[in-house]
């Protein structure tokens, strides 16, 4: 029994050991992982390292380009520029003609003046007054401008926008008239003409002869003068609201 007992406590203190061996310290790995400030640390680590990866890439984004690829890129735009206005190109040429402004039909606007004006129809009194044509006692409205010197005297008629000549004719009452037609459906009238230097189906620039002025029975009172109309998409405009200012 002796010797039992004193085996007992051996047996007892075993357990104790093993039972202690199972409570063992924590490792530094652990003990470092259960302090609260670890894992906003490690947070804000990680936020830095991938904003310094977008700045980076950013950053090399917005380099120039290698001075050999510069070069070929603004060579290529030289190139597109040059087909752009290629004045062979009757596209190109159409446009350029369709943008022209209308010019006076004269060489010298300052030196002629408009005798009688354009009848419109939302016009003053005084515009309608001065702007009807009487022929043979009938009144009919004025659908042009009519041009002349003070003086009287004949000058050159000048095609206010470039196109083609579509009409050269005598007509009895108006005169000699010539039409030009440009693109973008405008079309531009001369009557009361003398000498006529085209003739149809001519290609005209803005600014060349067409013509001198001189008289025609219907406005035979005028003199000589040049009878000068604008039509657009076949609606008669009034040339005045048109031609810039002299």
């Amino acid at each position: 029994m002796n010797e039992q007992d004193k085996i007992k406590p051996t047996h007892d203190e075993s357990l104790k050991n093993k039972q202690g061996d199972s409570g063992a310290k924590p490792s530094s790995w652990n003990r470092m992982l259960s302090k609260r400030w670890v894992f906003p640390a490690v947070y804000t680590a990680a936020a830095a390292i991938i904003l310094t990866l977008v700045w980076v890439y950013q950053d090399a984004g917005q380099k120039p380009l290698n001075p050999d690829n510069a070069a070929v890129v603004s060579q290529e735009g030289a190139k597109g520029n040059v087909t752009g206005t290629d004045s062979s190109d009757p596209e190109a040429m159409e446009v350029v003609a369709s943008a022209e402004t209308l010019a006076w039909p004269v060489a010298s606007p300052s030196e002629v003046e408009v005798v009688k004006p354009y009848y419109d129809e939302n016009g003053t009194e005084e515009n309608h007054i001065a702007a009807m044509v009487e022929y043979n006692n009938t009144f009919v409205t004025n659908t042009g401008i009519d041009i002349a010197r003070e003086d009287n005297k004949p000058f050159d008629v000048k095609a206010a926008l470039s196109g083609e000549v579509t009409r050269v004719e005598d007509v009895a009452v108006l005169g000699k008239v010539i039409e030009v037609t440009s693109p973008g459906n405008r079309k531009t009238v001369y009557q009361s003409l003398g000498d006529t230097k085209v003739k149809q189906g001519d290609e005209v620039k803005q600014g060349d002869t067409l013509a001198t002025a001189g008289q025609n029975e219907m406005e035979k009172g005028l003199g000589n003068h040049v009878h000068f109309e604008v039509h657009e998409d076949g609606k008669i405009m009034n040339p005045t609201d048109l031609l810039p200012q002299r």
